[in-house]
């Protein structure tokens, strides 16, 4: 393994200004001004090796023409910045301690949004009944399913720091269901069929899934996946069972997740009638007071939340709205 400290001594740790801009720019300078100190030898062991960058491009790594600057810049590509944080963790978390910006940046990117904690278990689009769960090991918060498993999934990798991909999906999925011999857009029509199933007919919500569908196929696997019916509480207990009228825990379950990094959260979700009204149809204040202190909740613990209301996606025109609201997050999310 390459020796990330030894190497630190080779470099003067640069000034750190008291005031530092998280942006491709700046992270994509103080990642570089890291790698630029090895040697072209090491660098390409150090990106290929160590690092474990993969290599798009249609020539050799070792192709002599690149540069080291050129290297660096062809494993990384236009990358994202939550792409570059990542990177920017994992040579911070090799041992690199010979510059403060690195860190520096981390911190002011970790401070300035997102949810601080990171994600421990991701089960979404149940297409049948409630799955039920028991604590496996409560000191580690690992869960087990216990009955109903076959309804829903369960996201059982490491979370990667640069966000859920539906590239990151569908290679979970050719394991899952031993695919491994179908290619990435076969499995990836199957895998989007069996989200698809999750939204029980609802046709606000198959606009939206449809609408962001088609993106996949514009822009590649490599944007964030669009999570249907993700678990957020958890109660074993119904209403019955409660003797209340209302659970502990409102909004078991989000619309829609992305993640656009293992911080950057946003829930889509859909209001329906049943958010406003009771079974009558008659306008229920206490109702929408719920859905409000959950957002206020969500929203204080980092999360981004966006409503579409189920009038608005009924409309001439809704799919347009929709892909605009799509590419302003992805262009915001940059």
């Amino acid at each position: 393994m390459m020796d990330w400290q030894s190497f630190s001594e080779r470099l003067a740790p640069p000034l750190v200004p008291h005031r530092i801009t998280v942006s491709v720019r700046t992270v994509r300078a103080a990642i570089e001004s890291v790698l630029m100190g090895f040697t072209r030898v090491e660098l390409q062991v150090v990106l290929a090796d160590e690092l474990k960058l993969p290599w798009t491009q249609e020539d050799s790594p070792s192709d002599p023409s690149y540069s080291k600057r050129a290297l660096i810049h062809a494993y990384t590509d236009d990358w994202t910045l939550p792409q570059l944080i990542a990177l920017a963790r994992r040579i911070v978390a090799d041992g690199y301690t010979g510059t403060e910006v690195l860190p520096a940046l981390l911190a002011e990117y970790d401070r300035g949004s997102g949810v601080g904690a990171p994600v421990k278990n991701l089960i979404f689009a149940a297409n049948g009944p409630k799955p039920e769960l028991v604590l496996r090991d409560a000191v580690n918060n690992d869960i087990q399913i216990i009955k109903n498993a076959e309804y829903c999934l369960v996201y059982d990798q490491p979370l990667p720091a640069e966000g859920l991909t539906f590239r990151h999906l569908i290679e979970w999925w050719r394991a899952r269901e031993g695919l491994g011999d179908q290619d990435d857009r076969t499995a990836g029509h199957s895998l989007h069929r069996r989200l698809g199933a999750s939204l029980h007919g609802n046709d606000a919500e198959r606009l939206i899934f449809a609408t962001y569908g088609e993106r996949y196929a514009k822009l590649g696997f490599d944007i964030p996946a669009l999570i249907p019916q993700v678990y957020l509480h958890y109660d074993p207990y119904t209403l019955r069972q409660r003797g209340t009228e209302t659970g502990p825990l409102a909004r078991q379950r989000m619309d829609f997740l992305l993640l656009f990094s293992d911080r950057h959260r946003v829930v889509i979700e859909l209001d329906g009638r049943q958010h406003y009204a009771d079974d009558r149809g008659i306008a229920d204040p206490s109702r929408y007071a719920t859905m409000m202190i959950e957002d206020r909740r969500l929203r204080l613990a980092g999360y981004e939340v966006y409503r579409f209301g189920g009038q608005e996606l009924a409309r001439s025109g809704a799919k347009a709205t929709v892909a605009a609201f799509f590419d302003a997050l992805q262009e915001r999310m940059k």
